[in-house]
């Protein structure tokens, strides 16, 4: 009688889960700046270092921007937990999330964002989608490797 058992995954390389929990607290820095951009009024925003042109212009972006970059940071922090935890829904999870700021990226881009925030906003903005993309290579690679379940 042969007794049928899932094969065991592959070993989860050190490198890996340490980028995976990086990640995670890089992704909950931003829910933590999603927070505060989103629910604080002009004022403030003001008063945690915006100009009032800054300010004026985070208050008036429309929703779909709030809902993208609650996409792009909330994805990020479950792909990266379910990363951790070797799950392969984080590839899905992590895809969704490179969508979401790769959307905030070009509203950014659109609305004047990047115009009023300058050079600065442009480059942490692209870091994030590179590091969104990052982790889902990394999402990606691992479950070719047969490390996540």
């Amino acid at each position: 009688m042969t007794a049928t058992t899932a094969p065991l995954a592959a070993p989860y390389p050190l490198p890996a889960r340490i980028v995976a929990v990086a990640g995670l607290l890089w992704s909950l820095f931003g829910a933590f700046q999603f927070v505060v951009q989103t629910f604080n009024d002009e004022a403030d925003l003001v008063a945690n270092g915006m100009t009032p042109e800054q300010a004026a212009l985070y208050a008036g972006l429309p929703v779909w921007m709030a809902a993208v970059f609650a996409i792009g940071t909330l994805g990020g922090t479950l792909g990266c937990v379910l990363l951790i935890a070797r799950r392969r829904a984080s590839v899905a999870v992590l895809a969704v999330s490179l969508v979401g700021y790769v959307l905030l990226w070009t509203g950014d881009a659109l609305l004047g964002v990047f115009a009023v925030f300058g050079t600065p906003q442009v480059v942490v903005l692209s870091s994030v989608v590179v590091i969104a993309a990052g982790l889902l290579w990394l999402a990606r690679r691992l479950d070719q490797r047969g490390v996540l379940a």
